[in-house]
């Protein structure tokens, strides 16, 4: 299973799929019928337990009302020359958080929020591709902008119901539903015509729908705070590489908050937190046409994999205990480390094996 962008760069937007039917909680009350007679005294108890679903139902619904309320008005619309997506409102001077490859290579940007339809235009701060996020802001600020509150993502749960808000398809101020699948998970990031983008640990894995348009905007808990900012779609080869239902990536607030804090401060990202190598690379595969490992093409002048005596023209097959056959599977691992960590690095060079402890650099 790939996953994949959801912004709507290029033709993504002209290619609306029908819409599938929305599912409804149906809540059903059993009434227990005894075939003896009794004292009647159990009628009293069959009409408080029917009583209580709807009403439950009630109190589920107005949290959704309250929390869609109070959030979409820091949902905004990005519209770029050829590309489509969502932001969040970081702030009220006017910053927007969103993914850099809805920003993609512009510098300026039509922007429309939830509770107007003026456009209004926003600049590039800064994007940083490597963790796909980006900052932009406003011109001008409206005395209606709302800034959107952030929760503390290393608090999330499997279980939690999540609500998604964006633009998918270009359908400004929509919002869908679901529960945080998974935490943790580590992700790369397809890119149009084969190839791997950014890979982002310790994502938000969510069934709440995720579509073309939907990226940059906001996934949200029932506390009305900001868990993530949903940026893939996961695919399925099996199925023409097209959505596969109900399994939808969030970057965790947490990263967004570290990045956008040093790009309004200091208007690039000066402490990335992720570990790097040090090393350009591309996959190797054997005689049979299977990816065997990476290829060094180059080392970095004072960097992790030099100082380690790793050299252009080696094969990295292992990385601490994870196998390594293809550049996405040598990011996988290198994204779950820190800067500073040790790490065991097993390559091949002129066919012979060899090993390296390697103190992993920042990217």
């Amino acid at each position: 299973m790939n996953v994949s962008r959801t912004g709507s760069r290029g033709g993504a937007r002209s290619r609306s799929r029908p819409p599938l039917p929305s599912l409804a909680a149906v809540v059903c009350a059993a009434a227990l019928v005894s075939g003896c007679s009794g004292s009647g005294s159990s009628g009293s108890s069959d009409a408080t337990t029917q009583a209580a679903a709807p009403a439950a139902a009630n109190s589920l619904q107005e949290d959704y009302q309250r929390v869609i309320k109070d959030v979409l008005p820091s949902v905004v619309q990005i519209q770029a020359s050829s590309d489509l997506g969502s932001g969040v409102v970081y702030d009220d001077q006017g910053h927007i958080v969103t993914n850099a490859h809805v920003v993609g290579d512009e510098k300026t940007f039509e922007v429309t929020t939830a509770n107007s339809t003026d456009r209004l235009t926003a600049r590039l701060v800064y994007a940083y591709p490597e963790q796909d996020l980006a900052v932009i802001k406003l011109e001008k600020v409206p005395d209606t902008l709302k800034a959107a509150s952030f929760g503390d993502s290393s608090k999330v749960e499997v279980g939690q119901i999540t609500l998604a808000m964006g633009s998918p398809l270009g359908l400004s101020s929509s919002v869908t539903q679901g529960i945080v699948s998974a935490t943790g998970r580590t992700v790369s990031e397809s890119r149009a015509g084969g190839g791997t983008g950014a890979t982002i640990a310790n994502m938000v894995q969510t069934s709440a729908a995720i579509n073309p348009g939907n990226s940059g905007g906001a996934l949200v808990d029932l506390n009305g705070d900001v868990i993530g900012i949903p940026t893939l779609a996961a695919t399925d080869p099996d199925m023409g590489d097209s959505a596969a239902p109900g399994i939808g990536f969030a970057i965790p607030a947490s990263m967004v908050t570290t990045v956008a804090d040093q790009v309004i401060k200091d208007g690039e990202v000066t402490d990335s937190g992720r570990a790097a190598l040090g090393i350009t690379g591309r996959t190797v595969v054997d005689d049979g046409y299977r990816a065997a490992g990476v290829g060094v093409v180059s080392v970095t002048d004072g960097g992790a994999a030099e100082k380690a005596g790793i050299e252009a023209g080696d094969v990295i097959t292992r990385f601490g205990d994870t196998d390594v056959t293809t550049m996405q599977s040598l990011s996988e691992a290198l994204a779950a480390e820190k800067p500073g960590d040790k790490v065991r690095v097993a390559y091949t060079r002129d066919g012979a094996q060899k090993s390296a402890e390697v103190t992993l650099g920042e990217m």
